[in-house]
């Protein structure tokens, strides 16, 4: 399983729910629960790997923006539903998470609970073995002071704030 086609198969999903969350995740469940257990295996290291690698406090900023708040375990499922809307997104919000104001999604769809589910689920019905986590400790980036967020995301700001 090679990151292009990790992408892939998150994109088939996404294409496939037409916008709707329990759609997607059960696309992309089914998707990787028919995958080899080693396939699945990799799908769950690269999911893995974009969730630690959108582990930052720039993108923390954003999602409390667009929520008016983000705990830290809203923070895990607005990283996993980043992830679903497919790679260029996703790269994109890594280089700016200001770029996310351009994206049209209803609010709760930003911290879905369901997909990160969905993947581990998937990962588990191929015979596949769940990927140790490879999160930091703490967020990479410099924290941010509450109070100046929504400064720091003028376009965010102006669309959810």
């Amino acid at each position: 399983m090679t990151e292009d086609q990790f992408w892939n198969l998150v994109q088939e999903a996404h294409d496939a729910a037409e916008g709707d969350m329990d759609t997607k995740c059960a696309a992309i469940e089914s998707l990787v629960g028919a995958l080899s257990p080693a396939d699945a295996t990799a799908f769950g290291a690269h999911f893995e790997r974009c969730m630690a690698e959108a582990y930052s406090w720039s993108l923390w900023g954003a999602a409390f923006v667009i929520r008016g708040g983000c705990s830290d375990d809203s923070f895990s499922d607005f990283r996993a539903s980043l992830i679903s809307r497919g790679r260029a997104e996703f790269e994109a919000a890594m280089e700016d998470p200001e770029s996310l104001a351009a994206v049209e999604l209803d609010e709760d769809d930003w911290v879905y609970e369901g997909y990160a589910y969905a993947v581990w689920d998937g990962v588990e019905h191929a015979g596949g073995e769940r990927a140790a986590s490879l999160l930091p400790d703490d967020p990479s980036g410099d924290p941010w002071p509450e109070e100046d967020v929504y400064e720091m995301y003028p376009a965010l700001a102006a669309k959810y704030g």
